[in-house]
């Protein structure tokens, strides 16, 4: 979304896309590719608080409290975790040559982790029958 949209329209973005949250822009899509945050369903609750029955009216822009976070394609997941942690962030734009190619979140390296698990149980549990198989032919 662009920064001069309404809270409103970001959350319409999020719902309609069933994402957690949207990358912020300074002009559109079709113009340039300039970054300026993230909001996010943490910004949304935020708002309400501050702003109240006039949230969806307000703009994205007021509600940006931060410079943009954001990662690199090669960096590391480890690389990824710490920025999330050290920034309190959930979701990292993920730039090359400062032009936005994704958006990576703690869910998504949640579920990274948990088909990497998967994969080393099934690697060990089909080893166990090879063994258990050698061992039977012996």
């Amino acid at each position: 979304v662009r920064m001069n949209e309404t809270v409103a329209t970001a959350a319409m973005v999020m719902k309609r896309e069933n994402i957690s949250s949207v990358v912020v822009k300074d002009v559109c899509r079709t113009e340039g590719n300039t970054v300026v945050g993230v909001f996010s369903e943490r910004d949304v609750t935020r708002a309400l608080v501050e702003h109240g029955a006039n949230t969806p009216n307000v703009t994205v822009a007021t509600l940006l409290k931060r410079a943009v976070i954001s990662c690199e394609l090669g960096d590391s997941i480890a690389t990824v975790l710490r920025l999330m942690n050290a920034h309190q962030v959930r979701h990292l734009p993920v730039m090359v040559e400062h032009n936005l190619i994704g958006v990576i979140s703690a869910t998504d390296l949640m579920r990274h982790y948990l088909h990497e698990e998967e994969v080393h149980t099934h690697a060990e549990q089909a080893d166990s029958g090879l063994t258990a198989g050698l061992a039977a032919l012996r």
